[in-house]
């Protein structure tokens, strides 16, 4: 059966979910662009700060951070809406890299409205990037989760589901710059890690996910997850319970309902171009071909944004552990920085990552690390529509253990990309 007519269900679903605030598009009230003066959903989901101050999930990014989007109002509800769709040609370099045309996407869609004494946001996001298959594309030195449920990706990246966030959130202000929240998301995103690569203004014109994502924040997506939280000033308390499975190889659907693993975050905005979190989490069972074995995370990351006249500069620093029971201590660090000036914009990325799974077989430990630079060129279409022209290009370093599997040379990737983005 083709794999459209197997996820018809979950198509409906989600498009259920979603009529509401699709419909909220045809209404004319809507047509406010993110860099007209805030008239709508001006505070955040979670209580009384600057609405910029969200990023995915619960994460906070700075406040300052560029709004991404496009703003609509109508009938009490207020939201936001942004996201993009890549074309991508990938050629990876060496004797286990490759080369593949595919299509990468996102759109989100939230709605706010008031609900009592407080808040409640309503929260969707899809892709389409099931349409590229479940192998993926090519990422040298990429790892994690399987595309046919026997054998593990290893330098690929997968696709993500169909179904990235269906969550709703309540935040109830109990004190001047005070709030508690609770959020339901299936799928959701709990509290571990810093906010999703996708939604950081420092990583998100990459069109590759970095091979530090299985360590910062591959449980953005996760089916079932409950958080709740507190609010003081500049400071965010939440905790989690979630299903601490990664997505399976049947990216169309719903996975299993579980809540079978738990995290804590502490996020603080000290100003308005800072934002820090450390967070710490219990994962069940995260992978599919592994599972008696559990794994312990603990990150902490640090972003700074600054904003100036005609653009944006963003950097983010994060660094993560993943102790497997039973099994291996691995780090990894993640640096990386997005600059906009006007159309043009220009991305860097450097990693380096502890890796016990790049040779099927062995369990050996080895430290590799890669850098990333590229550069986006975006030409208004329409109002709220950018058509960006971009390119990305990544050098790898392994140790001399896996030069035989990856050449003598280093090896090295490039990314030419097409993108239509929301803004």
């Amino acid at each position: 059966m083709p794999p459209f007519a197997r996820s018809a269900p979950a198509v409906r679903a989600a498009l259920c979910a979603l009529a509401p605030t699709f419909a909220f598009l045809s209404d004319p009230a809507f047509a406010q662009s993110a860099d007209m003066p805030i008239m709508t959903m001006a505070t955040g989901t979670l209580g009384t700060y600057a609405m910029m101050q969200d990023a995915s999930g619960t994460a906070w990014q700075p406040a300052s951070s560029p709004m991404q989007g496009m703003m609509w109002s109508s009938g009490g509800w207020n939201g936001m809406a942004h996201g993009f769709a890549d074309l991508v040609y990938d050629r990876q370099s060496g004797p286990r890299g490759g080369d593949k045309a595919f299509s990468e996407s996102m759109l989100m869609v939230t709605a706010q409205h008031g609900a009592g004494p407080g808040t409640l946001t309503l929260k969707s996001m899809l892709s389409l990037d099931p349409v590229m298959g479940p192998a993926g594309y090519p990422l040298l030195l990429q790892t994690g989760e399987t595309a046919n449920g026997a054998t593990p990706l290893v330098d690929r990246q997968h696709p993500h589901n169909l179904l990235m966030e269906l969550a709703g959130v309540y935040a109830l202000p109990i004190a001047a710059g005070s709030s508690a929240f609770v959020y339901l998301g299936y799928p959701g995103e709990p509290a571990l890690g810093p906010a999703t690569f996708m939604h950081r203004f420092s990583g998100q014109d990459d069109p590759a996910a970095p091979i530090t994502h299985h360590w910062l924040d591959s449980t953005h997506i996760t089916f079932g997850v409950a958080t709740a939280g507190f609010i003081h000033g500049p400071w965010k308390v939440e905790g989690s319970v979630f299903n601490g499975r990664e997505p399976d190889q049947n990216r169309w659907g719903f996975q299993p309902f579980r809540l079978d693993s738990w995290s804590g975050r502490i996020t603080l905005n000290p100003a308005r171009d800072w934002s820090f979190q450390v967070s710490y989490g219990y994962l069940h069972s995260p992978e599919q071909l592994t599972p008696q074995v559990n794994q312990r995370r603990l990150t902490a990351s640090g972003t700074y944004n600054r904003p100036f006249a005609g653009g944006n500069w963003q950097t983010t620093l994060a660094w993560g552990q993943n102790r497997d029971q039973p099994g291996a201590v691995l780090q990894a660090w993640l640096l990386e920085s997005g600059l906009g000036l006007g159309p043009h914009t220009l991305f860097a990325r450097a990693e380096t990552v502890q890796k016990d799974d790049l040779v099927p077989g062995s369990d050996a430990v080895v430290r590799v690390s890669e850098m990333t630079l590229g550069y986006v060129f975006d030409i208004p279409v329409a109002r709220h529509v950018a058509l960006g022209l971009g390119i990305q290009g990544t050098i790898d370093a392994v140790p001399s253990s896996l030069k035989v599997a990856y050449g003598a040379q280093n090896p090295t990737g490039v990314m030419p990309f097409v993108r239509l983005k929301i803004r």
